[in-house]
């Protein structure tokens, strides 16, 4: 089973149940894959794969995280305690992140591998790292990460 027909089936399990947040979440997420399919010249009956999937739903979280901070600094405690719920039901869908540790080790092949040993090949090692652990790990922990290597 796709993760596409596993949020379909879910969509469903949430209307039986009546939750809500779960259910308003879900379908959100299948108009996005359906307006991502006609976007890529498909028909809406197609089915995308796990890794377009997985990034819709990565755009989707972080599009909420945003929001909750925005709604947090207008004063709108209960409207970013939504978004947040939002998020969180999004984020079951996603694999865990590596560990700040883990990435420190891929961190350290790379840049073995590369010879980078100041922060001037801080650019290529970062493409590097990203690139092997597109989907596995934040950006934000990989930029850390790199960063405290190269002090």
């Amino acid at each position: 089973m796709t993760l596409q027909q596993k949020v379909r089936r879910d969509m469903v399990e949430a209307m039986k149940a009546k939750e809500e947040v779960r259910l308003r979440v879900l379908r959100s997420l299948l108009t996005l894959f359906t307006n991502e399919l006609t976007a890529t010249k498909r028909t809406p009956q197609d089915l995308l794969t796990d890794e377009e999937v997985l990034g819709l739903i990565r755009r989707s979280v972080k599009q909420r995280v945003e929001a909750a901070t925005q709604f947090r600094t207008g004063k709108r405690e209960d409207l970013a305690e939504n978004e947040e719920a939002e998020a969180k039901v999004l984020e079951a869908y996603l694999p865990a992140m590596m560990s700040k540790e883990d990435i420190l080790k891929v961190v350290k092949v790379k840049m073995e591998e590369m010879k980078v040993v100041d922060k001037s090949g801080m650019g290529r090692l970062m493409g590097a790292v990203m690139l092997e652990l597109k989907g596995k790990a934040d950006g934000k922990d990989v930029k850390e990460v790199i960063e405290q290597a190269l002090n």
